[in-house]
């Protein structure tokens, strides 16, 4: 798909601002049904949706995005990582429309649904693009925008549905709903002003092209500073290795990738089964459970998302120094606590309500007085730490650890992971809180504990290396993944070596134009 020629931006910052943006999307669509899912008028005009009915209205973004994130590999391998994003685009437009203009329930599971084929392109390929064009030094940092960029989403939209709360009749649902195209329109015009991947442009032969995209993106534009040279040796290197290898899908299970393929999909997956998304989606349900209700719920519901925002911008500083394991182990064992926490409390306190709270048959337990204030508490913590840690680590990580050849679909695949979860959870939640109510706190605390020990023993530090070095660490007779330690990347010691030879070449020439001097002189 053909872009307009537009002048690029190579500030990677700049870059990764528009191209999170499509996280912003995802952001808005989740907090455009929390914000308004119980309000008088959803309520009123969907005929109080509960149960399986809500968790299918829930769930339709998250199956949208399977069937998304399934598309993205071939798109992204075809188009490119940017216009794969432009692509999905217009998926968003159709998406919202049908929403903004539904006329019951089956029309907004299907504009949801649509929406969601965006988001599973964009979730996938975002993270792809930014670890394509980062420094090394600075890679972490610069995909946690993406992450940072959902947050935001979920905010402004979370206030925007509940400014729109006090609008009276369908009216209210629909202007929120309306509102989602704003930040896809701003992405689309921005697009443009994007360079393509040199990652991707090396792949498909357009050599020269991806030289001098990484030239300035790197180097200001010097195709001879060392860093340069060094790392197009490292990328075409090893991208003639990768292709020397299997193909089709045994590719992804050829020597050490089986490693890789497990690490890149099991990180997602542990993102959603953490139960961190309960929070996003269904907040509402459990400050109900913590008998905060009315506009006091939703404002109290709405500074969760604010702590989401502090949390993971105090990532951005940091994840390159600490690296990746340390906030994944330590990540889901800090979630594992609060979790436990907030389901004891729940089970030990709270008065059952086999009628629901006013109807609502997802909120069958409340507690009230220090139970509630130890609640309420403790999802902000589980909110802080995950902010902290998994959820902008999962998409750091699954982005790294695949190769030039692989990382297209392999993102792809890892995004399938995270939504067929993300699918189970939006769908079975409601259902889950009406049978088992706080019993499904304890069930998330066990898995996050499975978490904590998976990435222990199977994900090595990424942090520092090059995505093409990262290969080395999945290979056989790699270090053990406890053993490994952020930084050491070999691509200092080939800068080095090319700064040398440079040198040497210049004394050589020095020397012959001395020689020819002296002969001219004689």
């Amino acid at each position: 798909m053909k872009t307009p020629t537009l002048p690029k931006i190579y500030n990677v910052y700049f870059l990764a601002i528009i191209a999170t943006v499509g996280g912003m999307l995802f952001g808005f669509d989740i907090s455009s049904m929390s914000a308004i899912i119980g309000t008088k008028q959803y309520i009123d005009y969907f005929n109080n949706p509960q149960g399986i009915t809500q968790g299918g209205i829930g769930s339709a973004l998250a199956g949208g995005s399977v069937i998304g994130a399934i598309m993205a590999g071939p798109i992204s391998n075809k188009i490119g990582r940017r216009d794969a994003i432009f692509f999905a685009c217009l998926w968003w437009l159709l998406g919202t429309a049908l929403q903004a203009g539904t006329n019951g329930i089956a029309m907004l599971i299907c504009g949801r649904f649509v929406n969601g084929i965006c988001v599973g392109i964009t979730s996938s390929q975002v993270p792809v693009y930014l670890a394509e064009i980062a420094k090394k030094e600075k890679r972490g940092s610069i995909i946690v925008i993406q992450q940072w960029a959902i947050e935001w989403g979920i905010f402004i939209m979370y206030f925007i549905g509940y400014g729109c709360s006090f609008i009276t009749g369908p009216a209210s649902f629909r202007t929120a709903w309306a509102l989602q195209l704003v930040p896809c329109i701003f992405l689309m015009a921005g697009i443009p002003f994007l360079p393509r991947s040199p990652r991707w442009l090396a792949k498909v032969g357009r050599n020269e092209e991806a030289v001098r995209i990484l030239a300035s993106i790197q180097a200001k534009g010097n195709e001879q500073d060392p860093l340069v040279i060094a790392e197009w040796n490292e990328i075409i290197t090893i991208l003639a290795a990768e292709r020397a290898g299997e193909k089709g899908w045994r590719k992804f299970f050829y020597r050490g990738m089986w490693k890789r393929t497990l690490a890149g999909t099991s990180v997602q997956a542990w993102q959603q089964l953490s139960g961190a998304n309960v929070m996003t989606y269904y907040v509402i349900y459990i400050f109900q459970m913590a008998n905060l209700t009315g506009n006091i719920g939703l404002v109290s519901s709405g500074v969760q998302y604010a702590v989401f925002i502090i949390g993971t911008l105090i990532t951005f500083f940091f994840i390159d120094r600490s690296g990746r394991r340390p906030l994944l182990v330590f990540g889901a064992l800090g979630m594992a606590v609060c979790m436990f926490v907030v389901g004891g409390v729940l089970g030990s306190y709270g008065t059952y309500l086999p009628n629901g709270l006013n109807g609502n048959l997802s909120v069958r337990v409340q507690v009230t007085g220090s139970p509630a204030y130890t609640v309420i508490a403790f999802c902000y913590l589980l909110v802080l730490v995950y902010s902290l840690t998994l959820a902008p680590i999962a998409w750091v990580y699954a982005a790294e650890v695949w190769s030039l050849e692989t990382r297209a679909t392999g993102m792809a695949l890892a995004s399938v992971a995270n939504w067929l979860f993300n699918f189970a959870i939006g769908l079975f939640i409601p259902a889950a809180f009406q049978n088992i109510s706080w019993k499904l706190f304890i069930i998330f605390g066990v898995l996050c504990v499975a978490a904590a020990i998976q990435a222990f023993f199977t994900y090595p530090e990424t942090a520092g290396k090059t995505i093409e070095e990262i290969e080395m660490l999945f290979a056989p007779g790699a270090e053990k993944p406890w053993k490994t330690k952020p930084g050491h990347s070999l691509l200092d010691a080939m800068v080095e070596e090319v700064r040398t030879h440079k040198a040497e070449d210049m004394l050589e020439g020095q020397g012959e134009h001395t020689e020819i001097v002296e002969e001219k002189t004689v």
